[in-house]
C-alpha cells in the first residue's frame, strides 16, 4: 500500500511538472503575442483587435473540437462557462490591448507578471488553493523582480506608460479569476472544448461591440503585414496558446500556471526589439532573472515534497 502511494505521488509530481512546461510554452507564445499587439494595436481599436485575435482562435478551435469528437460542458455549467469567457475572451483583451497602447511590450507583459501574486491571493481568499511557504517565497521573488524592472526603467518608458502599467495589471486580476474559477470546469468537460466554448462567448461579445461602433472600417486600410500580425494573434497567441493554458491548468495548480505568466516579459522584448526595436535594458534583464528564479522555486515545491517518501519506501 505504502509503495503504491509512493508511485502515485511521484505520477503526481511528474504530472505537475509537465503542467507547468506546458504553461511555459503558453506563457512564450503569449508574450510574443504583445510584442505583435504593440505592432498592430495603432492599426484599430482594441475591441476590433481583439475579435481578430480571439475570433479568429475559435475559428481555429471549434472545428478541431468538433473532429476530436471533445465532451462539451453541460446543463448549467454553459452559463458559468459563457462567463468566464466574457471576463477572460471578452473583457481582459480589451484592457489588455488598451495598456499596450500606453506602454512598451515589455513593460506591459512584466506588469501582466503580477498575475502569479494576484492568482495566488484570489486561490486562498477563495479557498481554492492553499499557500505553502515555499510557493509564496516563489511568487514573491517574481514578484519583486517584476516591480524592480518597471520602476528602475521608467526613465527610458514612453510618456504616461504608468497608466499602461496598471490597465494592465487590472486585466491580469481578471486573468487571475479565470484561472482560479475554470478549472473545474475544464474538468468536467476537456481543456480543447471547454477553451473554445469560453473563447467563442467573449469573441461573440466583441464582435457585436465592433459592429455597432464601426470598428470594421479599419480592415479596408489593411496591407498583407497587418493580415500577417492579426492571424498570428488568431493561430498561435489565441488558439494555441489558451488550449496551452487550459491543459496546463488542468494538471497543476492555478498559482503554479500563473508563475509561468513571468515568461512572457522575455518573448514580449525580443519580439518587441526586432519588430519595433524597443529597447532591452539592464533592468528588464535583472528582473527577468528574478522571476526564473521565482519560477523554479514555485514550481518545483511539489517534487521536493515527495522525495523523502519516496526513500523510505525503499528501505
Amino acid at each position: 500500500m505504502t509503495g503504491r502511494q509512493g508511485n502515485s505521488n511521484a505520477g503526481v509530481a511528474m504530472g505537475e511538472q509537465i503542467g507547468v512546461l506546458i504553461a511555459v510554452l503558453s506563457s512564450t507564445l503569449g508574450g510574443s503575442s504583445a510584442g505583435v499587439t504593440r505592432f498592430v494595436v495603432g492599426a484599430m481599436d482594441p475591441v476590433t483587435l481583439g475579435v481578430f485575435r480571439y475570433g479568429g482562435g475559435f475559428v481555429v478551435l471549434l472545428p478541431i473540437a468538433l473532429a476530436a469528437r471533445s465532451p462539451w460542458p453541460r446543463g448549467s455549467d454553459w452559463l458559468a462557462v459563457a462567463g468566464l469567457g466574457l471576463l477572460f475572451f471578452g473583457f481582459f483583451p480589451v484592457l489588455y490591448n488598451l495598456a499596450l497602447s500606453f506602454t512598451t511590450a515589455a513593460r506591459g507583459a512584466l506588469a501582466l507578471s503580477m498575475l502569479p501574486l494576484l492568482t495566488m491571493i484570489v486561490g486562498a481568499v477563495l479557498r481554492i488553493e492553499p499557500l505553502t511557504v515555499r510557493k509564496a517565497a516563489g511568487v514573491s521573488i517574481a514578484t519583486v523582480g517584476v516591480a524592480l524592472a518597471l520602476v528602475a526603467g521608467l526613465a527610458e518608458a514612453p510618456s504616461g506608460a504608468w497608466r499602461g502599467d496598471l490597465v494592465m495589471i487590472a486585466a491580469a486580476f481578471c486573468m487571475a479569476l479565470y484561472n482560479v474559477w475554470s478549472r473545474p470546469f475544464i474538468a468536467r468537460s476537456a481543456p480543447l472544448s471547454f477553451t473554445a466554448a469560453s473563447m467563442g462567448a467573449g469573441a461573440l461579445v466583441l464582435v457585436a461591440i465592433s459592429a455597432a461602433s464601426g470598428g470594421f472600417a479599419a480592415v479596408a486600410g489593411f496591407g498583407a503585414i497587418q493580415w500577417l500580425s492579426v492571424a498570428y494573434l488568431g493561430v498561435f497567441g489565441s488558439a494555441a496558446a489558451f488550449l496551452l493554458w487550459s491543459l496546463a491548468l488542468e494538471r497543476t495548480t492555478p498559482t503554479r500556471v500563473a508563475t509561468t505568466m513571468t515568461v512572457n516579459p522575455i518573448a514580449a522584448s525580443i519580439v518587441a526589439a526586432l519588430l519595433l526595436g524597443e529597447p532591452i535594458g539592464l533592468n528588464l534583464a535583472a528582473g527577468v532573472a528574478a522571476i526564473l528564479v521565482g519560477i523554479w522555486i514555485a514550481s518545483t515545491s511539489a517534487a521536493r515534497r515527495t522525495q523523502p517518501r519516496t526513500r523510505l519506501v525503499a528501505k
